[in-house]
């Protein structure tokens, strides 16, 4: 890269709003890379004096002012194979390299502990795992090694090899495997106390260009690795990332993907530091032949990446890379971390450049004023406060290694301890008869107690989301011609309309909704008869702790919440008796993601269940809960459900679907699973024998067109499996949401829509999806007739306890018994019919117990009768 063409003159105006601390905007950032000159009042200089200024300012209010820090390390190259074909790399070798050389594929166990007892000898704390991309995709001897030695992935070796490392050395591991999907960083994150990824740079010209540095390289597509940079704050995962200068990029360029990361961290406040790498060419490689990045031309990166990222943020700059006499510079530029240094291994991916002693590096870092100390893996805010940071199973080997600054204990050696589930005893904490008190003494507040630091940036969804509002279609429709035109076409054929008209129809109202409603109750009448369709069942919600982050949902609670509980197994099952003594066919479970609870939870609530009840129907675990337990037991999604399915499960609910629309779904759950992944697990459900339910929750920050794209998905996916048996509309319920008390949702949908979106629904799901059924609990009993003489024909459940709508404010109650429940059919003309999880007809049994004077009791007192 050329210095960048800007004026002396614009370079010291530029120079001087950062000594004043102004916001610098991308345009003086770009004309402050080109300061140089490091004589007194030079711009240079003098910019590198406005980033120590930053710097100092940041390590003051974190209570360690003069404090710059390192990790002692080992590095651990798991493989040296990969799928990419970076041009500056030697890092990577290909299966005859390492055959010449007398190496396998991957290192092998015994060589990975052998490298991590090593390090814990020598009083290192981090094992750091660097590894190519996905190398079995690329080399099939990768993959027959993976195969022989019993792992289905590279990730799931490096996943085995963490476990290892952390019981039998006590080494923290910060794992840098590149690329990861959702899925992974959730499979990965109870193994580590920290990951990184290194963006490198947002120039896709080098990535799509041939002759560009990541040409042909998959992994180093910047959309791609910005998408792990989100996912890893979306899933609380401590994340290093950061910068590659000289390998083409302009100027604009650097400062492009400085703010990127800029805006990632400020999303989610996970990235823990940021790394400013200069880069250095390697003989044997495409870039042999292109120059080092020029001393002067990297501390100006430096330091514009401290005046951008602001006085929290850490930034380090490998040490090695860089001359010793010159890591002064680096400070006046305003780093405050060196990143790992290892007095055992070499630098595997600059083996050229040696690391500095470490007392080497003390010296000279006291020489520039400050003081050098240990830290470890993750940073210290993520270690002084490891919720939702820091896996459970992790936490321990993370405190036996910190200090109470957060920092190392300097000569501690770390001792291996059982990478275990936490030591929790099932349950019976909290408040467990929420259920019955939300309708008595209510909540204890409106909100959790971590509502702003949970919650996010409300400001900038606010403006998102009400400008993504005010650019959808809400006319409404009276007599509109195209409305008649699309139930014309409709008549003739309710799923064959396009996306359009069903927008059309969405829209109607007066008359023209009148008739949408009658022509979807028609279908309805055609498919399922006139009978209404309820289900004796019970909701269990295990447990209310939940570490998410759901901007919409009112039900999650911290441990130290006073409306916190999670149930012991003795008290599910003491639940599923009365259910079963009430005349229960059906057990409806759900919880939050508790951290503390293993992901064999869900297999032992199952066994539970089973144990007390063998004939009941076990509908649980949505897909949320799903990755959660495939991710702590290390099972794939078709391997966690089957074993749930062994332990008793029966069927799933579809919940955790929302809009199945990613901006949606960011806005709305921040953490949450993305709309590929929920399909996948669905998908994987149904093929394995778990039927589902499908739903769709609506009328917070979504639009019409949301909705029918929406049910397109849906639609789509029951054509390849018919594992739906319902679809199950669940308004917003907004009175506690967060997303609701910080103005960014509107407050729920209106009556028009409640009834058009029904009967939308029945059209376009017709022939594919028989059953429509709306929530008592969110639409009241007014709200339900309408719907249920607009296309719905099920009343969902009695329920006897229901926790998540009322916490959110729902005023509907908890319970409807079976009388309640004719009672609404009766009243719209209707016979009530009670059916059993998969639409057929419970036992005489069951019939006669629900009825009885002692099935009564149970369902509405919730007592096992004597």
């Amino acid at each position: 890269m050329t210095d960048a063409p800007f004026s002396e003159s614009a370079v010291r105006r530029a120079v001087v709003r950062a000594e004043r601390g102004a916001t610098l905007d991308a345009v003086e950032a770009e004309t402050l890379l080109a300061a140089r000159g490091l004589g007194a009042g030079d711009p240079l200089d003098r910019l590198l004096t406005a980033a120590t200024r930053v710097r100092d300012a940041g390590l003051a209010s974190s209570g360690r002012p003069g404090v710059v820090t390192y990790s002692r390390k080992v590095f651990i190259p798991l493989t040296h194979l990969c799928r990419d074909r970076c041009h500056y790399c030697t890092f990577v070798t290909t299966p005859g390299r390492l055959r010449a050389e007398g190496n396998a594929p991957f290192l092998s166990p015994d060589a990975v502990l052998d490298v991590a007892r090593a390090g814990a000898a020598l009083g290192c704390k981090e094992a750091l795992f660097t590894l190519g991309d996905r190398p079995e995709d690329r080399w099939p001897v990768a993959a027959q090694w993976l195969e022989e030695h019993g792992y289905d992935s590279t990730l799931g070796y490096l996943r085995a090899m963490a476990v290892r490392v952390l019981e039998e050395t006590g080494l923290l591991p910060h794992l840098n495997p590149g690329v990861l999907s959702w899925e992974e960083v959730q499979r990965l994150k109870p193994v580590s106390a920290s990951m990184g990824m290194m963006l490198e740079t947002t120039a896709r010209r080098l990535f799509t260009e041939p002759g560009g540095p990541h040409f042909g390289s998959p992994d180093k597509d910047p959309a791609v690795r910005l998408r792990v940079l989100e996912d890893a704050g979306r899933s609380a995962v401590p994340f290093t990332t950061g910068v590659l200068l000289g390998i083409g990029e302009t100027p604009a360029e650097r400062v492009d993907a400085v703010l990127q990361i800029r805006a990632s961290a400020q999303r989610h406040g996970h990235v823990q530091e940021t790394i400013v790498q200069n880069f250095r060419a390697k003989r044997r490689t495409a870039m042999a032949a292109t120059e080092d990045l020029a001393l002067q031309e990297y501390v100006a990166a430096v330091a514009v990446t401290r005046l951008l990222l602001g006085p929290k943020h850490r930034v380090q700059a490998p040490p090695n890379l860089t001359d010793p006499a010159e890591l002064g510079l680096l400070l006046r530029a305003g780093v405050d971390d060196w990143g790992g240094v290892s007095p055992l291994t070499p630098d595997h991916v600059n083996p050229e450049r040696p690391w500095p002693h470490i007392d080497t590096l003390t010296a000279l870092t006291a020489e520039a004023g400050f003081t050098l100390r240990e830290r470890l893996a993750a940073q210290p805010p993520y270690v002084g406060s490891p919720e939702p940071w820091l896996d459970p199973r992790v936490r321990p080997h993370v405190a036996a290694l910190a200090g109470p600054d957060g920092l190392a204990v300097e000569g501690r050696l770390p001792v291996g301890l059982p990478w275990q589930e936490p030591d929790q005893a099932w349950g019976g904490t909290g408040r467990v008869d929420l259920h019955t008190e939300i309708d008595t003494t209510g909540r204890t507040q409106d909100r959790r107690s971590d509502f702003d630091a949970v919650y996010g940036d409300w400001a900038e969804l606010r403006d998102r989301t009400t400008a993504a509002r005010d650019g959808s279609s809400s006319a409404l429709r009276v007599g509109d011609p195209a409305v008649h035109a699309a139930l014309g076409r409709a008549e003739l054929d309710p799923a064959g309309l396009t996306d359009a008209e069903y927008l059309t129809l969405l829209g109607a109202d007066g008359d023209d909704l009148e008739a949408l409603a009658a022509l979807a109750d028609a279908v309805r009448r055609d498919v399922n008869g006139d009978d209404v369709t309820y289900v004796v069942n019970r909701n269990i919600n295990f447990t209310n702790v939940c570490y998410t982050g759901c901007r919409f949902c009112a039900f999650a609670q911290r441990r130290t919440d006073a409306d916190a509980y999670t149930l012991s197994l003795e008290q599910v099952g003491d639940r599923v008796d009365v259910a079963w003594a009430g005349g229960a066919t059906e057990i409806c479970m759900q919880g939050g993601i508790h951290p503390d609870l293993p992901g064999t939870a869900y297999l032992d609530l199952a066994r539970e269940v089973k144990r007390r009840q063998p004939d009941i129907h076990l509908h649980a675990f949505s897909p949320m809960e799903i990755v959660n337990g495939a991710a702590r037991t290390g099972l794939s999604f078709r391997e966690f459900l089957l074993a749930a399915k062994e332990a008793g499960l029966d069927s799933i609910p579809g919940t955790a679907a929302e809009i199945l629309d990613d901006e949606v779904r960011w806005v709305l759950t921040k953490g949450k699973l993305p709309s590929a992944t929920w399909l996948e697990i669905v998908e994987t459900a149904h093929t394995v024998g778990l039927p589902s339910t499908s739903t769709m929750m609506y009328g917070h920050v979504d639009t019409p067109a949301h909705w029918v794209a929406h049910l397109r998905t849906l639609a789509a996916l029951q054509d390849r499996t018919g594992g739906f048996q319902e679809f199950v509309l669940l308004p917003f319920v907004h009175h506690n949401s967060p997303i609701y008390l910080a103005g960014v949702a509107r407050p729920g949908p209106t009556m028009r829509e409640n009834r058009a979106l029904h009967a939308v629904a029945r059209l376009l799901l017709h022939g594919r999806i028989d059953n429509v059924q709306t929530s008592w609990v969110k639409l009241a009993e007014a709200g339900t007739h309408a719907v249920l003489r607009g296309g719905a024909n099920d009343l969902g459940g009695t329920l006897m306890e229901e926790t998540i709508s009322r916490m959110a404010g729902s005023e509907n109650g908890s319970l409807k018994t079976i009388a309640e429940l004719e009672a609404m059919a009766a009243a719209i003309g209707r016979p009530a019919r009670q059916r059993t999880t998969d639409y057929g007809t419970p036992t005489a049994e069951r019939l006669a117990t629900a009825r009885s004077d002692a099935g009564r009791r149970a369902l509405t007192l919730q007592i096992t009768p004597a």
